[in-house]
């Protein structure tokens, strides 16, 4: 059984790790790079739309390990369309607004193909069942929701790829132990991509997976973990992404009240995100993301611990977790107001 779900995996890894370099010349033709400012980390010109390559690289694996089934039509479809959104983002710098309206359209379409959040069991094992005209609309936020976060931490070199391949194993492990098998392999795959197309971005990239390849991060990992509740009703699958990806979406949330407490739009950047702190507290760009790679683990494994305790110990587990979060964060000032710069990315 290991075998069927190591075969996606090192597909979408090979295929990544050797398409990735014609991505790369393919993005300096185009003119999809990505040019230094105050607010970026890097001092030149390097390439995007890395994450073409993540999106072959897991196409293939997923085409060839998987029969097309009706549901996982509209999972593809929707990464596609996430990814024609990226590489028009990654080469016109399109505004944040119109990015939005292309996610919602995005995560509409694996909707319509029978995946969305029906129902959601409360802290005392109640189970809730949404109607249509709410049930909608929560997976729409869900999926945007998570497009954003993994889009909004791709600050430094190796950080999205690693944080999401990361999340990919804990989800991964979660969706084997609870049979959901399709599942199991769309995450597999995805982990595959990501950990081929890392040897390029790991610092000193050589090129950046741009917003084509961290929305696609954030657009699949969601919508897989949405599949897996449609196929096994179980709440358990939309927590442990939650809490696997807690390190961008706590990044996100602070992000959001900073920019709100500075009184400035919240999708205007700023410099106020963890890996600008732990730069600014003097580490190096791979001292920065190997630390980020380890609270990611961290929450990888609280991810699982919470997912096999019941529902009293699992709770004061996530309090103590945000209850930390949020101390660290005032102590290394991330809630802090910080200086904004007038741009249309929206890192």
């Amino acid at each position: 059984m290991l075998i069927r779900y190591i075969v996606p995996f090192i597909i979408a890894l090979v295929a990544a790790y050797l398409l990735t370099p014609a991505v790369k010349t393919l993005a300096l033709r185009v003119g999809a790079v990505d040019r230094p400012n105050a607010r970026k980390v890097h001092t030149h010109i390097v390439p995007r739309l890395g994450g073409l390559a993540i999106y072959i690289g897991f196409m293939a694996a997923v085409l060839i390990c998987l029969p097309l089934r009706h549901e996982l039509i509209g999972l593809l479809l929707g990464c596609t369309a996430i990814v024609a959104l990226g590489i028009w983002d990654d080469i016109c710098n399109i505004p944040a607004k119109v990015k939005l309206i292309g996610q919602i359209i995005a995560a509409c379409i694996p909707i319509a193909f029978g995946i969305q959040i029906d129902w959601l069991t409360n802290p005392f094992g109640t189970l809730w069942v949404l109607p249509e005209i709410i049930a909608v609309p929560v997976t729409v936020f869900w999926i945007t929701g998570f497009t954003n976060t993994v889009n909004l931490i791709d600050g430094l070199d190796g950080l999205a790829a690693g944080v999401s391949f990361i999340a990919s194993i804990s989800m991964f492990l979660m969706a084997c132990s609870m049979g959901q098998e399709v599942p199991a392999l769309l995450i597999a795959a995805m982990a595959g991509a990501a950990l081929g197309f890392l040897q390029y971005n790991f610092n000193p990239a050589k090129i950046f997976m741009g917003d084509t390849g961290s929305m696609l991060l954030g657009y699949t990992l969601s919508v897989a973990a949405v599949f897996g509740l449609v196929k096994t009703a179980a709440t358990v699958a939309l927590v442990v992404p939650v809490i696997a990806l807690g390190l961008p979406i706590l990044d996100t949330v602070f992000a959001i009240v900073r920019r709100r407490m500075s009184g400035v739009p919240v999708f205007q950047p700023d410099k106020g995100h963890l890996h600008h702190r732990l730069l600014a507290l003097g580490l190096s760009q791979k001292q920065a993301v190997l630390i980020m790679y380890c609270v990611s683990v961290a929450l990888g494994i609280v991810a699982l611990f919470v997912a096999s305790v019941g529902y009293k110990t699992g709770i004061f587990t996530v309090i103590m977790v945000l209850a930390v979060s949020i101390y660290s964060a005032k102590r290394i000032g991330i809630l802090r107001k910080t200086t904004t710069t007038n741009t249309t990315h929206t890192k």
